[in-house]
């Protein structure tokens, strides 16, 4: 959001004020004869500050003679970089609040979107801040090249003690201190835009669905992992020494059932009498069919404890 509202009017700031900067300063030079005075030089200047193009024809005190003086300093370039960036941050914002309101869907659709948008972002923040560095160096130099006290010294009647020569107006900064001040707030600005679109990137998602363990949590892993093994080492010991036992009760087993079927096979030849199978509990008792039978009862088995 504040990419879409803030973002348009910052850099429309900042290009106006240096832009569409124009300022002025006025000398006067009072010869010892006063009819040679000039007690009004103006000197204009303005953006791209190209000052050594800019010139001014005070008195030489000398009759009706004047000179051309030139101005020190060219400051054109780091100017134009700033508003530059300025302009094209600008559009480049008005197109993104179209993108974010309008084609919200299409820009969410694959990861080219979001990522094109955080390269650029990452860059006209950088941008911002090298064009405010030098904007704001080469501000200060015009300061002193434009300073009155400086002009004074290019004109040569002003170096004879005999004429007096001043500053009657000096220049106003405020304008181009304002366009350094929002070429600072643009980068604070682009780049707190920076965590925003990395949102929307699929490094940070990706990053979401597998967030990376922090150190401690690495070493709970690596103990719990430790521990693991051990229980499974121990595990498998106790499994080792349980086999013998497990192969000595399948072992009885299979013969309790061997013995089984002998019994029933037993069982069912003989005619007089009938045998329990054979088991560790103790030794069976035999009981007379014919007893069973006479007295019309259930067999009943008795099992000798040992």
């Amino acid at each position: 959001m504040c990419m879409v509202i803030f973002a348009p009017i910052f850099a429309i700031c900042a290009f106006a004020t240096c832009g569409g900067y124009s300022g002025h300063l006025r000398v006067r030079v009072e010869c010892l004869d006063k009819s040679q005075s000039n007690l009004s030089i103006t000197v204009n200047f303005a953006y791209p500050f190209r000052l050594q193009q800019v010139h001014f024809q005070p008195t030489l005190c000398e009759g009706n003679r004047q000179e051309s003086i030139f101005l020190v300093g060219d400051y054109s370039s780091s100017a134009q970089f700033f508003v530059t960036v300025a302009v094209f941050a600008f559009l480049y914002s008005l197109m993104a609040t179209v993108v974010y309101i309008y084609y919200q869907n299409k820009y969410r659709e694959g990861n080219r979107g979001p990522l094109v948008d955080f390269v650029v972002t990452v860059l006209f923040a950088f941008m911002w801040l090298v064009s405010s560095c030098a904007w704001a160096k080469a501000l200060s130099d015009v300061k002193s090249a434009t300073d009155p006290a400086q002009v004074l010294l290019l004109i040569s009647a002003c170096r004879y003690p005999a004429n007096r020569c001043s500053a009657s107006h000096h220049p106003v900064w405020s304008e181009l201190n304002t366009s350094v001040v929002f070429g600072f707030v643009n980068f604070i600005l682009w780049t707190g835009n920076i965590w925003f679109v990395f949102k929307e990137t699929g490094w940070y998602k990706t990053g979401q669905r597998y967030p990376m363990r922090s150190a401690s949590g690495r070493r709970a892993n690596g103990m719990s992992q430790r521990l693991y093994s051990q229980s499974s080492f121990d595990q498998s010991g106790d499994r080792f020494y349980q086999h013998p036992y497990r192969q000595a009760n399948f072992d009885q087993s299979r013969e309790s059932f061997g013995q089984q079927h002998y019994s029933q096979g037993s069982f069912n030849q003989s005619i007089g009498s009938f045998r329990l199978p054979q088991t560790s509990l103790g030794q069976p008792i035999i009981i007379s069919q014919g007893d069973v039978t006479s007295k019309g009862l259930n067999p009943i088995i008795f099992v000798n404890d040992i």
